[in-house]
């Protein structure tokens, strides 16, 4: 293993599964802690996907370095901690927390933090972190429903969780390359910095940075600061040359998308589904909690539905009807029942016959591949930045693709099944 990373949630590791497999290693992803003596076959990357990025900061600690503890154990070569390109983070938030934990276990002295996916238009310059051409602060980013981000200024936003001190290496040096970006890491060290927010604003950027980078025993960042870290271990002769997925195999069956995430991409891309005849049912989050509506009736309305019509169960709601919801139920509860809810509608499909997944939202994500069984997820072609089909390892035999709510283009939910060639419901990819 040259590679072992920590995930914050299941759709950021599969995030950073697909940038790794891209390229050019072979990666796995296993969902929660893996367990003692786990067989990690010859992967050269394995993330472990966790569901920490909200829960109370001592849990995420407890989490990420039982996890990192055994990828190191496994032989990583460095460690990598992935959470979200938007930081998502509170002022008490997990990602100071467990990056002073990690630091604490690998003995690194300096780490950086690098959010940015220009790919999806998250970018760092002076420290301050942008969506598109607007600030975190300015964007819809900052309405999230768990996480709500109304600071930009990232150095600011980590100090406030951090016991270590935090730096800033500007787009400046980032520009003069690899040998400027080393000298300007030595310098922050010397001048008692031990987490560095690096401006990033193309994938350029990421790449000189990822080599900058080299021998650095913790990274933390988005999935973006991944692409340039593979390269590290090819010119070392540790990493052969491997091309990317475009088709996977996918046993036979039928398909379904549920999703769970708010986000204006997510909505957007419902109503496009909507415009091209897809069946769609909303999950009433009030009718589930009085109930008069479940997730039986749910799965049954899905299963009804023709074959070749693709259906869509969703509880995305717009910022307003959110705020109302959760104000009459409360954040964390209403958004557990969507989640639990999804969850059984997923497993009651699979137990008739449906094999072919796409869920948006990382918590909805989460609560899916639990509910399902799956314990460790092979990567295959890319769907939209970010997105990759993957297929199960362990448990059913199935394909799921697990959509960070904010990800993927305006149709994602009806172009992603064309990457997908049927095969009998026996064999694996």
């Amino acid at each position: 293993m040259l590679i072992g990373a920590v995930a914050d949630d299941i759709t950021g590791a599969t995030d950073l599964c697909l940038m790794l497999s891209r390229e050019g290693m072979k990666t796995l992803q296993v969902i929660g802690v893996p367990e003692e003596g786990a067989d990690f076959g010859d992967a050269d990357a394995v993330v472990v996907a966790l569901k920490s990025r909200t829960i109370p900061a001592e849990e995420a600690v407890r989490a990420s370095t039982a996890a990192a503890g055994k990828l190191i154990a496994a032989g990583a070569e460095q460690l990598l901690f992935k959470y979200c390109s938007t930081f998502d983070s509170t002022d008490d938030g997990n990602i100071g927390p467990v990056a002073d934990a990690l630091q604490d276990l690998t003995g690194g002295e300096l780490t950086i933090a690098c959010p940015s996916f220009p790919a999806t238009g998250r970018t760092v310059y002076k420290g301050h972190l942008f969506v598109g051409d607007r600030l975190l602060s300015e964007s819809s980013l900052k309405d999230h429903p768990l996480t709500p981000m109304h600071d930009s200024d990232l150095v600011r936003v980590l100090q406030r969780q951090t016991r270590r001190p935090v730096g800033l290496i500007d787009w400046p040096v980032i520009a003069r390359g690899e040998d400027a970006i080393r000298a300007a890491f030595a310098q922050q060290k010397a001048a008692g910095k031990r987490i560095l927010v690096v401006d990033t604003l193309s994938d350029a950027d990421l790449r000189t940075i990822g080599a900058a980078c080299d021998g650095m025993k913790l990274v933390t960042g988005g999935s973006g600061i991944a692409m340039g870290l593979p390269e590290n271990f090819r010119k070392c002769k540790k990493l052969p040359v491997r091309k990317a997925m475009t088709r996977m195999m996918a046993p036979a069956g039928r398909r379904v998308v549920l999703a769970g995430s708010c986000s204006l991409a997510t909505r957007v891309q419902i109503e496009v589904a909507r415009n091209d005849a897809a069946a769609l049912l909303r999950l009433d989050i009030s009718a589930v909690a009085d109930g008069s509506q479940s997730a039986a009736e749910i799965a049954d309305w899905v299963i009804s539905q023709d074959k070749d019509r693709l259906p869509l169960v969703y509880s995305s709601a717009s910022p307003e009807e959110l705020q109302s919801i959760q104000a009459a139920m409360g954040r964390h509860e209403s958004g557990a029942l969507v989640e639990q809810t999804l969850a059984e509608v997923a497993e009651r499909l699979k137990q008739k016959g449906f094999t072919r997944f796409l869920i948006a939202g990382g918590e909805t994500s989460g609560a899916v591949i639990n509910a399902l069984g799956v314990k460790t997820l092979s990567i295959g072609p890319e769907i939209d930045p970010g997105v990759p089909w993957t297929r199960s390892l362990s448990g059913p035999d199935i394909v799921l693709a697990l959509k960070s709510g904010n990800f993927g283009a305006p149709d994602f939910f009806l172009k992603a099944w064309a990457q997908l060639e049927t095969e009998g419901s026996d064999a694996r990819d």
